[in-house]
């Protein structure tokens, strides 16, 4: 495999590094795999160390190989590959662009469904499948009542369902909004989007929890934001480790997901929210409280209260309807100070004009239906026996918080090997889709298990699949 033809007109050290870009094209190395050392690859190439060494520089100083004292010398996992070719190096422009590329072990979870979508067992998807979103009729609206409806409608939003989103937040979390504090967007994500874009400049630096989804998403990077992670424990983020990245890095704002966090489940206990907003008021740092699953709760207990309810004024609030309708709906919302909705929903109009008057309709029409809270109540019980049904799978031996509402199971793997991004494939080879560790910005032997899709039919299989993963990650 290390072989290089030597050419007189080429410099030595730039034909390695053409032989090793040609080998990441076609696969034959593979992000996280490890390379000779440096005098056995000498040896190989039948090279002078110093010449390796001077290859190996440029592609460590390209991102294209990481070098560790003591681990070796590694393809890189987070930027590989490079084309080499007389053509346009498109692959070197869509690399440099700020919104992230999927992961090569993404790719391959979305080549295997593709390729045998019978054979393979999903608890990778966090969305909930078409049986159990909402089985309530929509309206009968003609066009032209769709039309007349935009009369109801501002850039923060369709009015009525404003109106509803103000009274379910108060009836569900005792958090007294004005409509002028409330701001419709599309979904979730629009609303992130938009709070970095507008409230942040290129450069700044922002703390998320570790481990969190917020590592998958690009809109940090696209706003050339400064990502530093808040170590967590079963109480929620670490203050003292917040203190100290506001300290060293002057940290501008904070983004948390505390009630079944994605992807641990736990929940913030009450004394550690009222810590974090009596801190970051202290230090003067606005939080962004992502809230996706807190009427998903399997508990009769009283949940703690909002951030948002506990310190109004420093806190945005983001909610969405995308877990417990369906990712197609696209509805969310945010709750913040009347300057900061006007700020962003001005932004939004200059970006693309609005959101649109039909999915704000609907979600309101859904949202005021009598069968509503019967949903929920039923989609909380059918979640609770889906999460039993993924314990009582489980082998022997894991580690695993059980959690009390939400979509996910956060589970320690054995953790006596070197585990790589690399390792995770053992996974996809029994056909079985897990989110490993590293998609959520930490490198342990642990998976996310999502049990919306998983049922009586499939749990045996599973369990068989599972227990030959762990048989054979305990003998290697």
């Amino acid at each position: 495999m290390w072989k290089i033809t030597k050419t007189e007109s080429i410099p030595i050290y730039q034909q390695i590094i053409a032989l090793m870009e040609d080998y990441i094209e076609v696969g034959k190395l593979l992000p996280g795999d490890r390379i000779p050392a440096e005098r056995e690859l000498a040896t190989m190439l039948n090279v002078n160390r110093s010449t390796l060494s001077k290859a190996l520089d440029e592609l460590s100083a390209r991102g294209i190989i990481t070098r560790k004292q003591g681990s070796g010398t590694r393809i890189s996992e987070d930027k590989w590959g490079v084309f080499t070719g007389q053509k346009t190096n498109w692959r070197h422009y869509v690399s440099q662009g700020s919104f992230l590329q999927a992961t090569p072990y993404m790719d391959k979870m979305k080549q295997l469904l593709h390729e045998s979508p019978d054979g393979v067992i999903d608890l990778a998807s966090g969305e909930l499948p078409v049986q159990l979103i909402p089985k309530i009729s929509t309206p009968a609206l003609s066009w032209q009542t769709f039309l007349a409806e935009e009369g109801s409608e501002d850039i923060a939003g369709y009015q009525p369902l404003k109106e509803t989103i103000r009274d379910m937040i108060a009836r569900n979390h005792d958090v007294q909004t004005n409509l002028d504090q409330i701001f419709i967007t599309s979904g979730a994500q629009q609303a992130l989007f938009l709070i970095t874009q507008c409230l942040l400049t290129s450069g700044d630096a922002i703390a998320i929890e570790s481990p969190s989804y917020f590592y998958a998403l690009s809109i940090f990077q696209s706003a050339g934001l400064r990502i530093y992670a808040l170590p967590m424990d079963e109480n929620g983020v670490k203050l003292d480790e917040l203190e100290q990245l506001y300290r060293k890095h002057r940290i501008k704002m904070v983004f948390v997901n505390p009630t079944f966090q994605n992807p641990t489940s736990l929940t913030m206990g009450i004394k550690r929210r009222e810590e974090l907003v009596k801190l970051c008021a202290k230090i003067q740092v606005p939080i962004v409280e992502d809230d996706p699953y807190s009427m998903l709760s399997f508990t009769d207990y009283s949940m703690p209260p909002l951030l948002k309810k506990l310190d109004p004024d420093n806190v945005l609030y983001i909610g969405s309807l995308s877990k417990i309708m369906g990712s197609t709906t696209r509805i969310g919302w945010l709750l913040g100070p009347a300057a900061v909705v006007t700020r962003l929903a001005e932004a939004r109009k200059e970006m693309d004009f609005g959101l649109s008057i039909f999915p704000q309709v609907l979600a309101n029409h859904v949202l005021n239906d009598a069968d509503f809270e019967y949903h929920i109540s039923w989609l909380r019980q059918t979640l609770q026996k889906q999460r039993d049904l993924l314990i009582a799978c489980l082998p022997e031996g894991l580690k695993y918080h059980v959690p009390q509402g939400g979509f996910h199971l956060w589970c320690q793997l054995p953790s006596d090997k070197n585990w790589t991004s690399r390792s995770f494939d053992i996974f996809l080879e029994h056909k079985l889709l897990v989110m490993p560790a590293f998609l959520f910005g930490i490198k342990e032997p642990a998976i996310r298990l999502t049990f919306t899709r998983l049922n009586e039919e499939d749990s045996s299989e599973f369990r068989w699949r599972l227990r030959d993963i762990i048989m054979k990650l305990n003998a290697e």
